[in-house]
């Protein structure tokens, strides 16, 4: 049985975290960005319209210890707005949100207002022009991960989410990995 292999990628927007998609055709994998051994899989999922660190691995069991929610999984939000640290408070102690047709209050996270954005990231896609007025970026960590949570997040306090990245699962950090570069690593954890 060959060894597992590890991959840290930076996700571009635009792709879905998955290597086959039935419903349409025309959708971008991940596959395309990366010749990837058979049977790698995605560890947990960004949205196509979300962007980031995302871990793929060919072992299973390493698959579930990363997505347990003892792993903090930390996102960097681009918001519609100025956001406030009442709406950073609120977002903090946990808000309501819909899961599956249910209201939800999420889990208690570290919340913070976000000043200078690391290099990785940079200025990226075009969200809009300046006369649809400011945004701001905010910094949400969770052990959780619901459906879109940190969309619904930051729209629950007033703020909807433009841009949405990921930048850390547990102690790995996207760092200055370019979008849609991939690192093989020799393990997650040590």
């Amino acid at each position: 049985m060959p060894a597992a292999q590890h991959f840290i990628l930076h996700k571009p927007h635009g792709y879905l975290s998955q290597f086959i998609y039935e419903k349409k055709r025309n959708k971008k994998k991940l596959g395309e960005l990366y010749d990837f051994p058979e049977g790698t899989m995605a560890i947990g999922r960004l949205d196509e319209d979300s962007e980031g660190l995302l871990l793929l691995t060919t072992d299973g069991t390493m698959s579930e210890m990363v997505r347990s929610t003892s792993v903090e999984k930390e996102y960097y939000a681009q918001v519609d707005g100025i956001v406030t640290e009442y709406a950073i408070e609120q977002m903090k102690n946990g808000v309501e949100i819909g899961f599956k047709g249910i209201r939800y209050t999420t889990k208690k996270c570290e919340a913070r207002i976000i000043s200078k954005l690391p290099e990785a990231i940079g200025e990226g896609r075009r969200i809009r022009d300046e006369r649809h007025g400011p945004t701001s970026w905010v910094s949400i960590t969770l052990t959780e991960g619901k459906f879109r949570q940190v969309r619904k997040m930051t729209a629950a306090v007033g703020f909807p989410t433009l841009r949405l990245v990921r930048i850390r699962v547990g102690n790995i950090h996207l760092h200055n990995l370019k979008a849609g570069e991939v690192r093989e690593v020799q393990s997650f954890y040590k």
